[in-house]
C-alpha cells in the first residue's frame, strides 16, 4: 500500500485532464462548485476502482468497442459542459454564489458523470492496481478498493489545492472586471470542449 501510495503521488501531482477539469470549473464557477467538482469527480473515480475489482474494468481495457462508447459518452458530456460554460453569459453571480442546493446537486452529478466516464482512468486502474495486490492474501476485490481510496484521498488533496488556487485567480480577475471575468469564463469553457475533443481522439492507453 505504501508503495501505490507513492505512485499514486507521482501520477496525481502531474497535472492531468482531471486537474485542467476542476480549475477550468473553478474559474467559471467559483470556490464552492470546484471542491464540490472535486469531490464528484472522486467519487466517479471510486466507482470506476469498484468497476475495476469486480472485473468490469477488464471489459473496458480489453474491449475496443467498450472503450470507445464509454470515451465518446464522456468526450460529448465534457463539450456539452464547455458550450454550456461559454453560453453562461456575464453573470459572475450565477452558479458560482451557490446559492440553491440543486445548483450543488447539478455540479456534483456532473463531475461524478465526467469522472466515470472517462475510459483512460479505468484502463489505469484495471492495469496498475492488479501489480499492488497480493494474491496469497485473499480478497483480491477488497484489497483493490483499499488502494482505490488511498488514491482517491490524495487526489482530494491534491485536486482541492488545484481548485482553492484557481479560486483565488479568479477572486481577482472577477474584481478586476466584468470584460476580464467573460474571457476568462470563455476560456474555462473552450478548455472543457478541448479536453472533450482530445478525450474524443484518444487512443487507448495506462496515461490518466
Amino acid at each position: 500500500m505504501l508503495a501505490f501510495a507513492g505512485v499514486a503521488v507521482l501520477v496525481i501531482l502531474f497535472p492531468g485532464p482531471s486537474v485542467l477539469f476542476i480549475v477550468s470549473r473553478s474559474l467559471s464557477l467559483g470556490r464552492v462548485p470546484a471542491l464540490i467538482t472535486v469531490v464528484g469527480n472522486q467519487a466517479g473515480e471510486l466507482l470506476q476502482v469498484c468497476a475495476v475489482a469486480l472485473g468490469i474494468g477488464s471489459l473496458v481495457a480489453t474491449s475496443e468497442t467498450a472503450f470507445t462508447a464509454i470515451k465518446l459518452l464522456g468526450a460529448t458530456y465534457l463539450v456539452y459542459l464547455g458550450i454550456q460554460t461559454i453560453r453562461r453569459g456575464d453573470v459572475p453571480d450565477g452558479l458560482a454564489a451557490g446559492r440553491s442546493t440543486a445548483s450543488r446537486r447539478r455540479v456534483l452529478a456532473q463531475a461524478v458523470t465526467v469522472g466515470v466516464t472517462n475510459p483512460k482512468t479505468t484502463v489505469f486502474f484495471a492495469a496498475v492496481l492488479p501489480q499492488f495486490v497480493d494474491v496469497r492474501l485473499g480478497h483480491v476485490p477488497i484489497q483493490m478498493l483499499a488502494l482505490g481510496a488511498v488514491w482517491a484521498a490524495i487526489a482530494l488533496i491534491s485536486d482541492s489545492l488545484w481548485a482553492l488556487a484557481a479560486s483565488r485567480a479568479r477572486d481577482w480577475l472577477t474584481a478586476s472586471g466584468r470584460r476580464i471575468f467573460r474571457r476568462m469564463q470563455i476560456g474555462s469553457g473552450a478548455v472543457m470542449v478541448g479536453l472533450g475533443v482530445g478525450l474524443a481522439l484518444t487512443s487507448r492507453s495506462t496515461s490518466t
